[in-house]
């Protein structure tokens, strides 16, 4: 898929109405892509739709909550049926532990919601998403990551594993997507300074926190096809130099760098 404009072309974001997930649609629409908007606070949705309008784009926000399969499937309808066929899927949507808490003293239902809406949110969106763009044979799917994906945490356990699990089914899809001319990127913006990630207390005395605007030009330019050739890998807007990845895209690719794998103790190991 060839790198240029953006106008003309659709892109749905999850959790669209505050943090990240508003400020990329905007940059989105300030590009020249309809966006669509899924949320699940009518008004806030409506916020960014008028953010976006001002840009001259096209748009619709749609409530739902990403972890009901129905839901999803009639906001990507009504998306599909305002805007058009999805051309960039943003899956934006997340939720964190409430509290830091080993396993065995954490609220059993949040743990279970928070790895619901950072897993089956996704799963669900590319569910109702890439059946058209297989057909079409074009697309991008942005899945918003975390660093906590790539190391375990003790006090955040459900929020480091669900971020863990949407890299592995990223990883799992990647080959099968690639040949229908599809890309699959989980990008982690860093510490950005949210009301999820403000709210926790590792950050509590955080001064310092990455830049917003950048995770949106690198959403921009994921959404043209800068990224395309890092295909299935994870980056981190936060601390990659991203112009030395690309650099390296066929080095990352040759030797399946970037992914999630077992590391073997040793040439004897039977798993290496």
């Amino acid at each position: 898929m060839p790198t240029g404009s953006l106008t003309g072309q659709v892109a749905l974001v999850t959790g669209a109405g505050r943090g990240i997930g508003r400020e990329i649609a905007i940059g989105l629409a300030a590009e020249g892509m309809a966006v669509g908007l899924i949320g699940r606070t009518h008004q806030t949705l409506i916020d960014t739709l008028k953010e976006c309008v001002r840009h001259g784009a096209r748009g619709i926000a749609v409530t739902a909550d990403v972890c009901h399969p129905g839901a999803v499937r009639e906001a990507v309808r009504a998306v599909e049926r305002d805007l058009g066929p999805v051309d960039f899927l943003v899956n934006n949507a997340g939720q964190v532990d409430r509290t830091e808490a080993p396993l065995w003293e954490v609220d059993a239902n949040q743990w279970w919601q928070v790895v619901e809406t950072n897993l089956r949110g996704p799963f669900n969106l590319m569910r109702c998403v890439l059946p058209a763009m297989v057909e079409r044979r074009r697309g991008r799917v942005l899945n918003l990551n975390s660093g906590f994906a790539l190391r375990p945490d003790g006090h955040y356990t459900a929020y480091a594993t669900s971020k863990g699990a949407l890299l592995q089914l990223s990883d799992n899809i990647a080959d099968s997507l690639a040949a229908h001319q599809i890309v699959v990127l989980d990008i982690s913006p860093g510490a950005v300074a949210t009301d999820m990630t403000a709210g926790m207390p590792m950050f509590a005395d955080t001064t310092e926190w990455e830049s917003i605007p950048y995770m949106v030009a690198v959403a921009v330019d994921a959404a043209r096809g800068r990224f395309d050739g890092l295909h299935g890998r994870f980056l981190h807007a936060g601390r990659d130099d991203l112009e030395e990845l690309l650099s390296r895209a066929e080095a990352i690719r040759e030797a399946d760098a970037r992914t999630l794998r077992l590391r073997p103790y040793g040439p004897d190991d039977p798993m290496a």
